[in-house]
C-alpha cells in the first residue's frame, strides 16, 4: 500500500479524537534569531528535535533532513550530498549557492565560497535539533537563503551530560565513537562533546574516517545579557566512489558494491569559532551580537572529470553582525539589524600526466599541469528591516527589506588565456581551460518579503506570505572558464513567490499544509558554447503536509510529503550535449516524496519507531527520456533504557532489502547510479551520567 493511501486512511481515523499541540509550539530561532514558537512562523519551517535525532543515530545528516517535507537529500560516497528544498536536486557550481547552511542562525561559509557537501563539516550528529526553513529566507538572512535554510542547532551546555560516552558498530567495519563532558558552577557552563567515526564502506575503496569536535560555553550574565561561546573542528579523510554504468545497475548486487573510480578521494578540514550575545532589554525587546571565525580547507580527485585533474581550494573569513527588536506604539513592533563579512579564498587546479580517458579531440583539450590557480578578496554587506503590525484580535501583519552588497576581487596566479600553464596552446580552438584576468565585480540584492498571519482559534494559524531570495554567482561561475569565454557577465539569480498555509492542533492531532509558487529567473547555465551564462527561468508549484496522530498514550503516527512540480521555463542548447525544452520536467526532481512513520514507547523505558520512505519517479535528463522509477524504503529503530546510565539502541535500515539507487542521473549515453546500501543493522550502547 502506498504511504498516501495509509496517510488518507489515519486522517480518516484521526478526525475523532482529541490532546495539546506541543509540538507546534516548540521553539524555533531560524526565523527571526529570537525564539518563538514555531505555530507562529508564517512560513514553512520543519523542525528534526533533539529527540528525533537521537532516536535516528544517522550516519549521515541527510537521514534527519528527509524527514521535513518537501526536502530531498540524496547521499553521495561517503560524507557527499546533494540537496533539494523545494527545488530539483541542483548540481553543478552554484549548486550548494542556492541553500544557506548554518550553526545557531550563522552561514558556516562565505558568500560566493560555498561547498555542495559543506555540512559534512557541522556537528549534526549531536546537535540540539535542525531546522529546515522551506522558500526564500526571510531578511535576516542575505545571499544563498534562495530555496531554504538547514539551520543546526548546537546543544546548551546545560542538556550535555557530566560524562556519556556511546559505542557503535555496523557492517562493513562501521564504527563510532560518541563522548561529552560538561561541568556548571555559578549558573556557566562549560562543555565539550565530539564524535570519531570509521567506516570501511559498503562499496569497494569506499571507506572513509571523520572526526568532529566541539567546545561550548554559556555564561548568563555578561553585560547584562547572556554570552555563547562555540569553538569546532572537523576532519574527513575519504575515498571516493564513482558512478556505476548501465541502465538499473544498481539492481546487480555485485555491481552495486564495485567502484570504477578506486582511486577517487576527498581529504578535508575546518574550524569555526562564534560568539552570541543576547538579552531581552524589555518585555518584547530583544538585542543581538554575533560574530563567526571560519577557516576551512579542502583537496579533491575530480573522479567525474576526463583527466581526472586534483582540486585543491580554501577559504578564511569573518563574519560579524548586530540585530535588535523592538515595541512600538502599543500595536506595533520593529526591528532592524546589519552583517558584514570578510573573505581570502584560493582555487587551485591541476593535473599529473596527459588525459587518456575520452576521444583522441577530448583528450586534446585537457592539458597536464595547471589549469587554475586564482586567490578571491570578498566583501559583503547587509542590512534589513522589519515591521510587524496587529490590526486586531487574531490579526498579524508583517513586512521586512533586506539591501545587500558582494563584492569580489579576483587575482589570476597564472597565464591569462587558455594555453596549458606554459603558455603552449591546445589544438584549433584552444585549451578547455580559460583563465579571465585580474578584476573586480559586483552584486547589489533587494529582498522584500510580505506577510499576514490570522489565528480563527486557538491553537490554529493561518498565513500568507509572499517573498525574494537571491545569490550572487558563486565564484568558481565567474573565474573558472571555459574554451572561449574572456568574462563571465553574470547577475545574481533570484527566486521569488507565494505561500499560503495552514497550522494547527485539534485534539490529538497536529498539522502543516503549504501550497507555494515560485519563479527562479537569471539562472546560471553553462551552454553549448561553454560559457557561463544567465539563460534560465524555472518555476515552482507544490503541496507540502506534515501530520501527526497520538491514537493513545502509547502510540503516534505521522506522515510527512509533499506533491510538487519543477519545470524548465525556457528553450537552450546546454553544456555536455543537453537540449532543455520549455515546460519539461527539470532532471532529478520526483514530483512525490512521502513518508509515514508509526512509533510506540513505553513508560519512557522504549521507544520504538517503524519508518516508509516513498521516492517518486524522475526524470533523469533535460529532454525528459531516460527515467528513474523511483523506490519505496522501511527502516525500523528502537531504544531501549535499560538504567538512568544505560541505554542500548538498534537501527535496521533498508529492512526489505530493496535494490535502489541513491542517485540515478543519465549523462554522456549512459545512465549512471549511486547505489543504495543493502538491509544493514547499527548497534549503539550508551553510557550517561548527570
Amino acid at each position: 500500500m502506498k504511504v498516501a493511501t495509509l496517510l488518507a486512511a489515519a486522517l480518516a481515523t484521526a478526525a475523532a479524537h482529541a490532546a495539546d499541540t506541543d509540538r507546534l509550539q516548540e521553539l524555533t530561532v531560524t526565523a527571526s534569531r529570537v525564539p518563538e514558537p514555531r505555530i507562529d512562523v508564517p512560513a514553512s519551517l520543519g523542525v528534526v528535535d533533539a529527540g528525533d535525532l537521537a532516536l535516528l543515530g544517522a550516519t549521515q545528516y541527510s537521514e534527519a533532513v528527509n524527514r521535513v517535507p518537501g526536502v530531498f537529500v540524496q547521499r553521495g560516497s561517503g560524507a557527499e550530498s546533494l540537496v533539494a528544498i523545494r527545488s530539483p536536486v541542483l548540481t553543478g557550481a552554484g549548486a550548494c549557492g542556492a541553500f544557506l547552511a548554518a550553526e545557531d542562525g550563522i552561514a558556516i561559509r562565505p558568500v560566493g565560497f560555498c561547498n555542495v557537501n559543506e555540512l559534512f563539516e557541522v556537528n549534526t550528529e549531536q546537535a540540539a535539533g535542525i531546522e529546515v526553513f522551506r522558500g526564500p529566507g526571510p531578511a535576516l538572512y542575505g545571499a544563498s537563503a534562495v530555496h531554504g535554510i538547514v539551520n543546526v542547532r548546537t546543544p546548551a551546555v546545560a542538556a550535555l551530560p557530566r560524562f556519556g560516552v556511546g559505542l557503535e558498530a555496523g557492517p562493513d567495519g562501521y564504527r563510532r565513537v560518541r563522548a561529552a563532558i560538561a561541568s556548571h558552577a555559578g549558573g556557566r557552563g562549560l562543555g565539550a562533546y565530539g564524535l570519531v567515526v570509521r567506516d570501511g564502506g559498503f562499496r569497494a575503496d569506499s571507506g572513509f574516517d571523520e572526526g568532529k569536535f566541539d567546545l561550548a560555553l554559556d555564561d548568563p550574565k555578561v553585560a547584562g545579557g547572556a554570552l555563547r561561546l562555540r569553538a569546532s573542528g572537523t576532519v574527513l579523510d575519504q575515498q571516493t566512489a564513482g558512478y556505476i554504468l548501465g541502465e538499473d545497475a544498481y539492481r546487480d548486487r555485485a555491481l552495486a558494491r564495485s567502484n570504477p573510480d578506486p582511486d577517487a578521494y576527498r581529504k578535508a578540514w575546518s574550524a569555526r569559532g562564534t560568539a552570541i550575545w543576547s538579552r531581552a532589554a524589555c518585555e518584547g525587546c530583544s538585542d543581538q551580537l554575533h560574530w563567526s571565525l571560519r577557516r576551512s580547507q579542502m583537496q579533491l580527485l575530480q573522479h567525474f572529470l576526463l583527466g581526472k585533474p586534483l582540486e585543491e581550494n580554501a577559504q578564511s573569513s569573518l563574519l560579524a553582525g548586530a540585530a535588535l527588536r523592538r515595541p512600538f506604539a502599543g500595536r506595533w513592533n520593529w526591528g532592524a539589524g546589519f552583517d558584514a563579512e570578510a573573505s581570502e579564498s584560493m582555487l587551485r587546479e591541476s593535473q599529473d600526466g596527459p588525459t587518456t580517458d575520452g576521444s583522441p579531440a577530448a583528450n586534446a583539450i585537457r592539458p597536464a599541469g595547471k589549469h587554475y590557480d586564482y586567490r578571491v578578496a570578498g566583501r559583503t554587506a547587509g542590512a534589513y528591516a522589519t515591521m510587524e503590525f496587529t490590526p486586531g484580535p487574531g490579526w498579524r501583519l508583517g513586512a521586512a527589506l533586506r539591501l545587500e552588497r558582494t563584492r569580489y576581487r579576483y587575482d589570476n596566479r597564472m597565464l591569462t588565456g587558455n594555453t596549458d600553464e606554459h603558455g603552449v596552446p591546445c589544438a584549433a580552438g584552444g585549451c578547455l581551460y580559460r583563465r579571465p584576468a585580474d578584476r573586480s565585480d559586483r552584486f547589489d540584492n533587494l529582498a522584500p518579503k510580505l506577510d499576514v498571519m490570522f489565528t480563527p482559534r486557538a491553537g490554529q494559524r493561518l498565513y500568507a506570505s509572499w517573498s525574494r531570495g537571491f545569490r550572487p554567482p558563486e565564484q568558481t561561475e565567474l573565474y573558472r572558464l571555459q574554451r572561449q569565454q574572456d568574462v563571465a557577465a553574470l547577475d545574481s539569480e533570484e527566486l521569488q513567490g507565494a505561500e499560503l498555509g495552514w497550522r494547527g492542533g485539534l485534539g490529538r492531532v497536529d498539522w502543516s499544509l503549504a501550497a507555494f509558487r515560485l519563479e527562479k529567473s537569471h539562472v546560471i547555465l553553462r551552454d553549448s558554447a561553454g560559457f557561463n551564462v544567465n539563460g534560465g527561468r524555472t518555476s515552482h508549484r507544490g503541496i507540502e503536509y506534515e501530520f501527526s496522530w497520538r491514537p493513545a498514550a502509547n502510540w503516534r503516527v505521522s506522515a510527512a510529503g509533499s506533491v510538487a512540480r519543477h519545470r524548465y521555463e525556457f528553450d537552450a542548447a546546454a553544456g555536455g550535449g543537453e537540449t532543455i525544452r520549455n515546460g519539461n520536467d527539470i532532471d532529478t526532481s520526483p514530483r512525490n516524496l512521502h513518508a509515514l512513520r508509526i512509533g510506540w514507547s513505553a513508560g519512557g523505558r522504549i521507544d520504538a519507531e517503524l519508518e516508509v520512505l516513498d521516492v517518486g519517479r524522475y526524470w533523469l535528463d533535460a529532454e525528459n527520456e531516460h527515467a528513474y522509477a523511483g523506490h519505496t524504503l522501511v527502516n525500523l529503530r528502537a531504544r531501549w533504557v535499560l538504567s538512568p546510565a544505560w541505554q542500548l539502541s538498534l537501527r535496521a535500515l533498508n529492512l526489505a532489502d530493496t535494490a535502489y539507487a541513491d542517485r540515478a542521473d543519465y549523462a554522456f549515453g549512459n545512465y549512471r547510479y549511486f547505489p543504495g546500501r543493502k538491509r544493514a543493522a547499527f548497534l549503539e550502547v550508551a553510557y550517561r551520567r548527570d
